[in-house]
């Protein structure tokens, strides 16, 4: 029988049924129902697979009885259809997730990015940071950025209106403030240039009164110690994000002669032990618009964020060790040294800053290591590093306990530590001279954008102080006494 075609049976199966009786020829081939039960079929048709069962009785009284059964052949064409079809769906969603992952991703950046420039928009708009053109070609190229890529997150998920809306209204902000600044703060720190060499060129024939700025030459300590230190100049959030909260940035210390001055950036993962490389760039324009760099790699890793850059080497706490490693950035050879009895692996580690054990200063004589040691009970030891060596020259004993300090730093062979008043405040509160061996308690404030110091670095030649703060990178001016 073929699937869905009439089937006729012969006349014996339908002897003396009742719904088959003689009839007229005129009645002949009406239809009737129920003629055969359907167990007289046999056991190969299953009751369910009947559609319809009939039958009729032929003009010779012959009753004749038809099965319609369905279409039972296996659809594999279709099958094979379905298939191809639910693989490709799958490799679109595939490609889809791997976008969605993508966009994530940078968004993420993206969103520590327009934090970050939200901030300083904040600060510009109420007055408390000075901007300069550069400060606005920053603003308006990290803008710019997050409104190309908003828009084509926007068009591959018909979404971000609101994004785009708020980069607009940013980008518009920035423009109308360097336009309109009513405050002529450029015009009047360019005023300020002018009129502070004057001063300076004034006073080349008086004496300075106590207290006043000393225009102390770069690299020279003809001065009584600091005297203030200036507003913060936030100048950017590192270009990994916010969450790579542990770090360190400067200048480089004692250039090589003929050799131009570089900027460092140097990045703790997020577990903020392990340093994997430095950043370096060619101007501090090159750093703020973040291009023109090279990363160097540090072989067998260092930790902590007490590193520097000082005459063409990086300075930094080799891993898992209390030596010193200094990498020659030209030849890319690696030299370490242990620091006698130093503690390491967070042991006696600046207040709320781990891994910090070896922390190295540059100042106008030289190379410093601050740490402390098990006999000193956790007091900070100073120690001079001889020219172009490793080894320490002469220490010092202070009587100030490292762990209470949240960072310190060297100028003029003076060291300085900081610990926190609030969230927003430190303050300098220590002192140590080693050309004179005296102690001294100061109260200096220095303002802040975040809770934690992780490292201070002071530079000789320009007289800034570098902070990186929970990610942000900060610099002032360093005022001294007369």
């Amino acid at each position: 029988m073929s699937p869905g075609f009439p089937s006729t049976r012969p006349d014996p199966l339908c002897t003396n049924l009742p719904l088959c009786p003689a009839a007229a020829p005129s009645d002949a081939l009406l239809p009737r129902s129920g003629c055969i039960p359907v167990a007289l079929w046999g056991g190969d048709v299953r009751r369910d697979a009947v559609q319809n069962l009939s039958s009729v009785m032929d003009a010779s009284g012959h009753c004749v009885c038809t099965v319609i059964l369905p279409d039972d052949t296996f659809p594999l064409r279709r099958i094979e259809l379905l298939e191809t079809s639910a693989r490709n769906l799958t490799l679109r969603v595939q490609r889809e997730m791997e976008k969605l992952q993508e966009y994530g991703q940078r968004l993420a950046w993206y969103e520590a990015t327009l934090q970050n420039a939200s901030r300083r928009l904040q600060l510009l708009e109420v007055g408390d940071l000075t901007p300069t053109e550069l400060d606005f070609q920053e603003l308006r190229k990290e803008i710019g950025e997050m409104e190309s890529f908003v828009s084509h997150l926007r068009s591959s998920l018909n979404g971000s209106d609101t994004t785009v809306e708020v980069l607009q209204n940013m980008s518009v902000t920035v423009s109308a403030l360097e336009s309109y600044d009513k405050n002529h703060v450029v015009a009047m720190r360019r005023e300020l240039t002018t009129l502070k060499q004057r001063l300076e060129d004034c006073q080349k024939d008086k004496p300075l009164n106590p207290g006043v700025l000393a225009p102390s030459p770069p690299c020279t300590c003809n001065h009584r110690g600091i005297w203030r230190l200036g507003k913060p100049s936030v100048v950017q959030l590192n270009w990994r994000g916010a969450s790579y909260k542990a770090g360190a940035w400067g200048k480089e210390s004692a250039l090589r002669a003929g050799q131009k001055e570089r900027y460092w950036v140097a990045l703790l993962n997020l577990d903020g032990r392990r340093l994997d490389s430095v950043r370096l760039y060619g101007s501090y324009q090159d750093l703020l618009l973040s291009r023109n760099h090279t990363d160097q790699l540090i072989t067998g890793f260092g930790q902590g964020a007490g590193p520097v850059l000082y005459n063409g080497s990086f300075y930094y706490n080799c891993y898992n060790a209390r030596d010193l490693c200094r990498l020659d950035l030209e030849s890319g050879a690696v030299d370490r040294k242990a620091v006698p009895n130093a503690a390491f692996n967070n042991r006696f580690s600046y207040t709320g800053t781990s891994w910090q054990g070896l922390d190295l200063a540059a100042d106008e004589s030289g190379l410093w290591v601050l740490y402390a040691t098990e006999r000193s009970e956790g007091d900070i030891v100073i120690g001079r590093l001889g020219p172009g060596s490793l080894a320490l020259e002469k220490t010092w004993q202070t009587s100030q306990y490292k762990p209470a300090a949240t960072n310190a730093f060297m100028v003029c062979g003076v060291m300085y530590a900081t610990r926190a008043v609030s969230t927003h405040r430190e303050e300098i509160f220590y002192a140590y001279d080693t050309r004179t061996g005296r102690e001294s308690r100061l109260s200096l404030p220095l303002d802040k954008v975040t809770d934690v110091v992780r490292s201070l670095s002071y530079n000789p030649s320009d007289h800034k102080l570098y902070m990186f703060s929970d990610g942000y990178l900060l610099r002032y001016d360093v005022l001294f006494r007369a």
